[in-house]
């Protein structure tokens, strides 16, 4: 089976995060949001990766080879026409075969051995308050009538949460492909969600696999409770004599944290340093230094230094906050 994982969005919403590093490289829960996405397919048999990249992609290349060993390749995105492009260019690399689509700023709580033996083409769903935002998903039977990208007026709230599985990848490779050449767009891209239409349309089976829990890391908000959530399921250390832990949290062993008081919903990255501070529901990227500061909800980028300070936080990498 081969594993397509795009990942080649330039991160808007995380600005200024992602202006130095892709968005699938930001830390959560003391891990990059990739190693989080690919975690799930240790129980799989998978003989290619497939990453198709984009916005500094180069990073993402090198991370994977540097830390994994499954054969992976990238294909680089030429242009940001949505997810059903992306896939199509996943695709052009992949030979013949079931294939299996996980989005890579997406983390997913799913058994993905059980989702793909669920049938030979398989959704992820969830129920959600918001349909509108989402491709939406109808049944009849116990089978996918029919599948919508953002519809005005849902008949249903059964999302798609950007978990697919074909047993053969070539009736969606044509249908991509099709939709490619026609230029055919919706909302101003090439969707995914049509090109699953159309093969519905011709008759082609799908299966819907519940996901109880999945977590989007699209912008701050969403980032840190995904910090939040993953901290929640981690065995949590005992507690340092040096500071105050109210967990969960997440302290590399690297890090450096004095007479502070840490948590709840806390990451501190490789290398910190956090002296004199209190900090809640936030992430501390690695080799950042916090002195004599009192933030929450905030996210503070890797070798960013704080002194002083009082309040929220939403800086990158490199960057510089001094309070008086």
């Amino acid at each position: 089976m081969k594993v397509i994982i795009p990942v080649a969005g330039v991160g808007q919403r995380l600005k200024p995060h992602t202006d130095s590093r892709p968005k699938p490289l930001l830390e959560v829960g003391g891990r990059t949001i990739l190693d989080h996405v690919l975690k799930p397919l240790d129980g799989l048999s998978v003989d290619e990766v497939i990453f198709v990249i984009g916005h500094l992609g180069g990073q993402i290349r090198s991370y994977v080879t540097e830390n994994y060993s499954f054969k992976a390749s990238f294909v680089e995105q030429d242009r940001l026409l949505g997810l059903g492009y992306a896939v199509n260019m996943g695709l052009e690399q992949a030979a013949p075969g079931p294939v299996l689509i996980v989005l890579g700023d997406t983390i997913v709580d799913c058994d993905l051995a059980a989702f793909v033996a669920a049938g030979e083409f398989v959704l992820g769903v969830h129920e959600v308050t918001d349909p509108q935002r989402f491709g939406i998903v109808e049944m009849s039977g116990g089978l996918v009538k029919a599948v919508e990208e953002k519809p005005e007026k849902p008949k249903t709230n059964l999302a798609l949460i950007g978990l697919y599985y074909c047993s053969n990848s070539d009736v969606l490779k044509e249908e991509l492909k099709r939709l490619v050449q026609s230029g055919h767009t919706t909302f101003g891209e090439i969707q995914l969600t049509d090109a699953l239409a159309s093969m519905i349309s011709r008759g082609v089976r799908f299966a819907t696999h519940s996901v109880p829990n999945w977590y989007d890391c699209g912008k701050k908000e969403t980032l840190l409770a995904t910090n939040r959530f993953i901290l929640e399921k981690l065995d949590q250390p005992e507690r340092p004599a040096k500071f105050t832990v109210h967990p969960p949290v997440f302290v590399d062993p690297s890090a450096t944290v004095e007479n502070s008081t840490v948590g709840p919903s806390v990451s501190i990255g490789a290398g910190a340093k956090v002296v004199g501070c209190t900090v809640s529901n936030a992430t501390i990227g690695a080799g950042a230094v916090l002195e004599n500061a009192v933030i929450k909800d905030s996210l503070v980028g890797p070798k960013a230094i704080v002194r002083n300070f009082e309040g929220v936080l939403n800086i990158g990498e490199n960057s510089e906050i001094r309070g008086g």
